[in-house]
């Protein structure tokens, strides 16, 4: 009988678990053809479950469960979850389609020295539907064996297979896991790298076969009783494999928490071997955990509504059987645990009945995978079972049976070993939020840092794009959190970009972007604004573009601004309305003729309001607004980084009555105001029109501090969509900010830091879509701090432009260049070489 078995076996004819591996005829988008069976391949796309509020986690869940239920009923599933690290390499080839402007290559290297540093792994979600066995003619089949035929697919079938996954993919596409079709070079990349054998996968076109689909599975794969071990190309070994098997489940598994158990795949850590880790004290351990990045292998079979409840009547009925059984015999009492299957059985028929619920059959398994040697693969399994144990879900090493397990993972196999599954209900199934983690950011551009959340990957952000939408980015959070500096790299990409980017300085503290513009090449200027420069932010000057009409309403209130209370008081505001009314009608109007207007005239009111203005204009502060023009502009519109620092500035605090302020606070918010719609105007010219503009402005706290500054800043943002401008807003005043629906209307990203006020919390929390309430506040309060009560500068959440919100860190390439990007009063920068500097 033994060598009966032992010939059965050679001829893979003793079960599943015997069975040949799968022998590949074609892939191509979307599609795993085999000599036997075609699979439709899908990726999912990540959800942002992290900080999803409980009504929206219940709602996304339920459209889960139904999905299941009605769109995968009846079909073999597939579902991998797969790391790979990111690949530096590839940033380094983008770089030349997001840049073009200085030293752009030294900009990317660094970034990229930087990803090769930290490792990040990205997590791939793929989900694989059977479509059924290939209706292969028996003559075909005899020429393909003989060797006369050649092997493939032909493109009839391959058409038809096409259209089928089009079919489904389409109710797959609306369900919550947002499946796209999975490219071909992601799934040769997906058979490829289970051989580790460090080749790339090879794609030759649209469609692979033939000789290039051999060389996907050329590797050898030697069996050990609890590994594999995965040769390379010159015979030793590259990978050590152990697969897991979940055996146990909880009977009652709570979500979020210990139900998630495929999307916790990322928190699963451990302490390599000869670390030492007896001499470690308890606080630095965390600090040299490593990620072990188990990889997941789930096959399932989602029942049928009349299958599932068969399958409840036929245990129900086991259960009755047991209870006569036991009541006919001495024993009487049939116990405790047959009436409570009892129970659960009526309770699981009536919510199949009643509900959008079915029974699924899955066969997890877990891949641990070690490049370091079998002493590591060791302790990764360990800590992966320990993980999971403190979870309540037992999983051990599947001994002895390492190669059908192992092969059960390949894409387009069959399930092997099917006496080691779970009957449960789809809510369950559901629960274990494969596609949740965290996401946020653009598909593509500059990487700004990385999630911090339970799934790791890289943060897209392009600070200047034209997408025709809200152009507008808040930076909030308390000071030294970390936003300012957030604020200037997204500054220096866009000037790598070829941007023309203007930053207002009110504090002194924004030269070290000049500085590291100047250090990679960009063109940097330095422009200090004082009295030499009278008129440079005359609005009427400003406004030309924008229409009369618009200078009508905005000069009158800058002057007003400035104008002494008595004769605000006695009515000037009527007065200087008139005189600009009166001068915006001449051919060449100018501020500082509205103030000769009112000096000339023969009301009393005006001629005082004109000799306050025109002594004010004479101030270094007034003169930028008021005065009259002598020699060149100090700004030019062109591309690079111009930072305009206004010295000496009295900005009142954030709140602070109008009626308190004095002439120099008039003065300084009023040239704040008049800086700004330079910028935002001046990059409207139609000669910028095809430039990225980019203008931040820091301290936006004192401009939403006052009526005045809410009304400009709003106008501000409006314009400044309708000219393509993107501003950018640092404040510290969330509440101000989330006060202003049209600013807030035109916010496309949404980047807060640490806040610690429960008003400062509520607003952030509503311009971040996150749930209100106390666990929005812990989470803005506790973001960025350590254990030990330490802060992480940078650490933040982000609101993306497509309402997706995650935390992140902000991440700077090297040291020097965060040592030049400090805003501490203890940074000490020279000036670059190549600077502009105007005083």
């Amino acid at each position: 009988m033994r060598v009966l078995e032992k010939i059965a076996e050679l001829l893979g004819v003793a079960g599943e678990r015997s069975a040949p591996p799968p022998r590949y005829a074609a892939l191509a988008d979307g599609l795993v053809v085999t000599d036997t069976d075609a699979w439709a391949w899908w990726v999912c796309e990540t959800s942002n479950s992290d900080l999803m509020g409980e009504s929206e986690r219940d709602s996304e869940q339920q459209r889960a469960e139904v999905a299941l239920t009605s769109t995968l009923a009846g079909m073999d599933v597939h579902l991998r979850v797969l790391w790979a690290p990111y690949s530096a390499d590839s940033y380094r080839d983008e770089g030349a389609r997001m840049y073009g402007s200085g030293r752009w290559q030294d900009w990317v290297e660094d970034r990229a020295a930087r990803l090769d540093q930290i490792a990040l792994p990205v997590r791939h979600v793929l989900l694989g539907v059977r479509l059924g066995a290939r209706d292969v003619p028996a003559g075909r089949r005899v020429t393909e064996v003989a060797g006369v035929a050649a092997r493939g697919v032909p493109p009839r079938e391959l058409a038809g297979l096409h259209a089928a996954a089009r079919r489904l993919g389409r109710r797959l596409e609306a369900s919550p896991w947002r499946c796209a079709q999975a490219p071909v070079e992601l799934i040769t990349w997906m058979i490829a790298r289970e051989q580790h054998r460090g080749a790339p996968a090879p794609v030759g076109g649209p469609v692979v076969a033939g000789a290039a689909l051999a060389a996907l599975t050329q590797g050898k794969v030697l069996p050990y009783p609890d590994h594999l071990r995965m040769v390379d190309a010159q015979g030793g070994t590259a990978a050590w494999v152990s697969v897991l098997v979940m055996t146990g489940f909880p009977e009652v598994s709570t979500v979020p928490g210990p139900g998630e158990w495929l999307r916790t795949l990322a928190e699963v850590t451990y302490l390599p071997p000869g670390d030492d880790d007896h001499q470690a004290v308890e606080e630095d351990m965390a600090g040299r955990l490593v990620a072990v990045s188990p990889e997941a292998s789930v096959r399932l079979r989602v029942m049928p509504k009349r299958a599932a409840i068969a399958r409840t009547d036929e245990a129900a009925r086991m259960v009755r059987e047991q209870t006569r059984s036991a009541t006919s015999h001495a024993i009487g009492d049939p116990g405790r645990v047959i009436r409570d299957a009892g129970e659960a059985m009526a309770d699981l028929r009536a919510t199949l009945e009643r509900e959008e619920v079915s029974l699924v059959e899955d066969h997890p398994r877990l891949v641990v995978i070690s490049t370091v040697g079998l002493e590591d693969l060791r302790a990764r399994i360990d800590a992966t079972i320990a993980h999971y144990g403190d979870m309540g879900i037992t999983l051990h090493v599947g001994v002895d049976e390492q190669r059908p397990f192992w092969l059960e993972t390949l894409p387009g196999d069959r399930l092997r070993v099917p006496d080691l599954g779970h009957v449960r209900d789809t809510t369950s199934l559901a629960g274990a939020w494969w596609w949740g983690g965290a996401r946020v950011g653009d598909d593509s551009g500059p990487i700004v840092g990385y999630l911090t959340g339970s799934t790791p990957g890289v943060v897209r952000l392009t600070p200047a794009v034209d997408r025709r939408d809200s152009t507008t980015v808040a930076y909030i959070g308390r000071s030294g959190k970390g936003k300012t500096t957030a604020m200037m790299v997204s500054i220096l990409d866009a000037a790598f970009a070829g941007g023309w980017c203007m930053a207002l300085d009110f504090k002194g503290d924004l030269g070290g972007v000049v500085d590291v513009a100047a250090r990679y090449g960009l063109p940097a200027h330095l422009v200090q604004l004082t009295r030499s420069m009278a008129g440079t932010a005359d609005l009427i000057t400003l406004l030309a573009e924008a229409g009369r009409d618009a200078a009508r309403a905005e000069v009158p209130a800058l002057l007003g601004l400035v104008t002494p209370a008595h004769l605000r008081a006695a009515g000037a505001e009527t007065v200087i309305q008139a005189a600009t009314n009166a001068v915006l009608d001449r051919p060449d109007p100018a501020t500082w003729r509205v103030i000769e207007h009112l000096r000339s005239s023969a009301d009393g009111l005006a001629r005082a309001t004109g000799e306050a203005l025109g002594e004010l204009a004479q101030t270094p502060h007034g003169a930028l607004i008021m005065g009259r023009p002598e020699g060149a502009p100090a700004l030019a519109p062109t591309p690079g980084v111009w930072v305009v620092q206004l010295p000496g500035l009295s900005l009142p605090r954030a709140g602070e009555a109008r009626e308190t302020w004095t002439t120099v606070q008039a003065l300084s918010v009023a040239v704040m105001h008049a800086v700004l719609a330079y910028g935002i105007l001046t990059s409207g010219r139609p000669d910028l029109r095809t430039m990225p503009k980019l203008v931040a402005v820091p301290e936006v706290h004192v401009m939403t501090g006052t009526p005045q500054g809410r009304h400009f800043l709003d106008y501000l943002a409006r314009v400044g969509r309708a000219l393509g401008t993107h501003m950018h807003l640092d404040t510290q005043d969330a509440d101000g900010l989330a006060s202003m629906p049209g600013v807030v209307e035109q916010l496309a990203t949404v980047v807060a830091f640490q806040l610690t006020s429960a008003a400062q919390q509520d607003a952030a929390g509503e311009l971040l879509g996150l749930p209100p309430g106390s666990h929005t506040r812990d989470r803005l309060r506790d973001i960025g701090l350590e254990p030990d009560g330490e802060v992480r500068h940078g650490h933040c959440i982000i609101r993306d432009r497509r309402l997706r919100a995650a935390q992140v860190q902000w991440d700077i390439p090297t040291q020097e260049i965060l040592d030049l990007l400090d805003t501490s009063p203890r940074a000490a920068r020279p000036t670059p070489v190549d600077t502009e500097v105007h005083a």
